[in-house]
């Protein structure tokens, strides 16, 4: 007859730590621990890879749509900036075109009316002729003093460039009305005793109608007055 021990059976069973220890020791189980270990960093290198793969797809996404929004603003306001130029073309090409028929305009009765205008403002003056050759007019006439003539020579110079580059010369001469009477028998013997009526001859010469403008045209030169006598 077979006799069992149970009790020792179940002693020697090997438990807890030990059985751990003995599980772990075994050639299979390390094989099968070391391929779980591999299997799990590979599985998680790969979402790694995946998350910071869609993130960084994300931002590159968000910097292409901030590009292509800054791509359009730049568009529109290039396309704001033509067409602004193309205005200020337009706008100057008025202004050449008004410049052209102003100075087209700018003939002889222009000239006699901008004369007689300052003529008229300084009494006493008498107007012998008015010459206009390339742009240039000599004025010549009389006055009883060379006050008048600088007066009117003042108002040619501050024209607003109207009139530039302003000469005048002066020369005083026995009036006319005084020489043919003084020239009669009757008066030849108190010629000696009065005194012959004199005026200022003048000539001013000076450039009429200046390519530019007011705000823009040099100084007028001051007024040359050559005194002879």
């Amino acid at each position: 007859m077979i006799k069992i021990n149970l009790l020792e059976s179940v002693t020697d069973r090997p438990q807890g730590v030990a059985l751990v220890e003995d599980k772990v020791a075994n050639p299979r189980m390390q094989t099968f621990l070391l391929a779980l270990t591999v299997f799990g960093l590979v599985v998680l290198g790969m979402g790694y890879d995946y998350v910071s793969s869609n993130m960084a797809r994300t931002a590159a996404q968000k910097e292409l749509d901030n590009q292509k929004r800054i791509n359009q603003q730049m568009l529109a306001i290039q396309k704001e900036q033509m067409e602004m130029e193309n205005k200020s073309k337009e706008v100057q090409a008025r202004i050449d075109a008004i410049k052209k028929l102003r100075a087209s305009q700018q003939g002889p009765s222009a000239v006699l009316h901008e004369i007689k205008a300052r003529f008229d403002a300084v009494p006493g003056l008498y107007l012998t002729s008015i010459e206009q050759k390339d742009g240039e007019v000599t004025i010549k006439g009389e006055s009883p003093n060379e006050y008048s003539v600088t007066k009117f020579g003042q108002s040619l110079e501050f024209s607003n460039g109207l009139f530039s580059n302003l000469n005048i010369e002066t020369q005083r001469e026995v009036a006319k009305q005084a020489a043919q009477t003084s020239s009669t028998p009757a008066t030849a013997a108190n010629d000696a005793s009065e005194l012959k009526p004199e005026v200022v001859v003048f000539t001013v010469k000076a450039t009429f109608g200046s390519s530019k403008e007011p705000s823009q045209s040099a100084p007028a030169p001051a007024n040359q007055v050559a005194m002879k006598k």
